[in-house]
């Protein structure tokens, strides 16, 4: 049988060993073509880059990095060059070296890669491995149950069929915990993360101030049924969370009818 064709993105950057762990364990499942940013663009969104041209450089075969595009971008041009004639299968987006859960997924540019895929009619799958420590630790070793579930999923995609409807996407958070502790999969929602304001100031050698943005704790109010992103990984579940782009708060339509 034809093997299928699965476009490839993240957010770490084209040299990311997330990217490296999600070929290796696609590559004899289907024929795999990368398109990734040439640097990192964590947190980037669901941005397009409008304001200066895109350059496409080839690093492999079926391998390219796009110089200093966002997710989105690899995806859109990747769809509007290289599969022109016939589009991919699947998109999967990572596997992102963090997580990215609760309101995260609006950040992360991760899902956005997943996003653009869906906008332009392909199913996609996002995935991130959850950290330990910030991610000071990860390493290729620290990716193996995230091989095996991507691998997992995909073969139930290409054995059935992709799950959802149009315009929506899987989000997969991998629990940091080896393979043989993997307590199964849950099938989640996007959970109540709990935000701080940090920004550290700095000073160059000229006296100038300058800022880093801070990174938080990831922290979240816990829901009462424990079926939140959050929740699943840290009882070492694979959370799988169904994420649609019509962000319309339907709940509201009436308040909102009846305070106008």
């Amino acid at each position: 049988m034809k093997k299928r064709n699965i476009l490839i993105t993240n957010d770490d950057g084209f040299e990311s060993i997330g990217l490296k762990a999600l070929v290796e364990a696609l590559s004899e499942v289907a024929h795999i073509t990368v398109v990734a940013p040439s640097t990192e663009k964590s947190a980037c969104g669901h941005s397009l880059t409008l304001t200066r041209p895109l350059r496409f450089i080839e690093v492999d075969d079926d391998f390219y990095k796009l110089d200093d595009g966002t997710p989105s971008d690899c995806i859109y041009l990747a769809l509007n060059t290289i599969f022109v004639d016939k589009k991919p299968d699947l998109v999967i987006s990572g596997i992102n070296k963090g997580a990215n859960m609760g309101e995260d997924i609006t950040y992360s540019g991760t899902a956005a890669g997943a996003m653009e895929a869906v906008l332009q009619g392909i199913p996609a799958i996002s995935i991130s491995q959850v950290c330990r420590n910030k991610c000071q630790n990860i390493n290729e070793d620290s990716f193996e149950l995230a091989k095996y579930i991507i691998k997992d999923l995909v073969n139930k995609i290409f054995e059935n069929n992709f799950p959802l409807p149009e315009r929506r996407f899987l989000n997969v958070n991998i629990p940091p915990a080896p393979l043989e502790l993997f307590q199964g999969y849950k099938i989640t929602r996007a959970g109540y993360r709990l935000y701080a304001n940090d920004a550290q100031l700095h000073r160059n050698p000229r006296g100038e101030e300058y800022y880093w943005l801070g990174l938080h704790a990831l922290e979240w109010i816990a829901s009462e049924d424990m079926y939140c992103d959050f929740e699943a990984v840290q009882q070492d579940y694979v959370s799988i969370t169904p994420v649609k782009l019509d962000l319309t708060s339907y709940d509201d339509l009436e308040k909102l009818k009846n305070w106008i």
